[in-house]
């Protein structure tokens, strides 16, 4: 008994590792591929991109919007996460909202299609919607309270408005090589600091 019990252990540990590290890199993968293809993206492509066989994303995600739901879900929790580490390492607050909102700008320009994939199961993307909201919302709201704390910027300013206000500047980047929302966030930002008093 005691010369199975490795060999009967082991092997699922392994497995579960590597099956880990292949849903790791799939998710990897699929959100590069959202970047440039959107979430209509063959399988094949994503497949190529991850170095693995289309099987293996199937046994992860037998459904595009199973794989849609995690790529977003890990991309919300990077997002969520990034805040706190930003507050303890930049120079200021305002620097660190301003580079958490740049993160957060690349999350909503890369969404292609996201709402149109999820379409046919509304539920999904109400629980996503939801879930962006609940990990994004805290993370917005502390770095502006440090923001205003240390006298940068205008109190007054709430979480929501302030996200939803960027995303509604995100819209169209697509469908315009012209348009560049980064520009007027910055404007934005502008209009949110404290003027300096010499």
């Amino acid at each position: 008994m005691t010369a199975e019990s490795p060999a009967g252990q082991s092997p699922p540990r392994g497995k579960r590792a590597d099956a880990q590290r292949n849903r790791q890199t799939v998710l990897d993968a699929a959100a590069e591929v959202f970047v440039t293809a959107g979430v209509d993206a063959p399988i094949r492509q994503i497949a190529a991109q991850a170095g693995v066989g289309m099987a293996t994303i199937y046994r992860h995600f037998p459904t595009r919007a199973d794989l849609v739901t995690a790529v977003y879900r890990h991309q919300i929790e990077a997002c969520a996460e990034a805040g706190p580490v930003l507050l303890a390492g930049a120079d200021s607050p305002f620097d660190a909202l301003r580079q958490w909102i740049d993160l957060f700008v690349d999350f909503l320009v890369t969404k292609h299609g996201l709402a149109d994939a999820l379409q046919s199961d509304s539920d999904r993307f109400a629980a996503l919607h939801a879930y962006f909201l609940d990990r994004l919302l805290p993370v917005c709201a502390q770095l502006l309270d440090a923001a205003v704390e240390s006298g940068e910027i205008r109190p007054g300013t709430q979480p929501y408005e302030l996200m939803r206000g960027i995303g509604n500047l995100c819209i169209g980047r697509d469908n315009d090589p012209r348009y560049d929302p980064r520009r007027l966030i910055a404007l934005l930002l502008r209009g949110l600091a404290r003027p300096r008093t010499s």
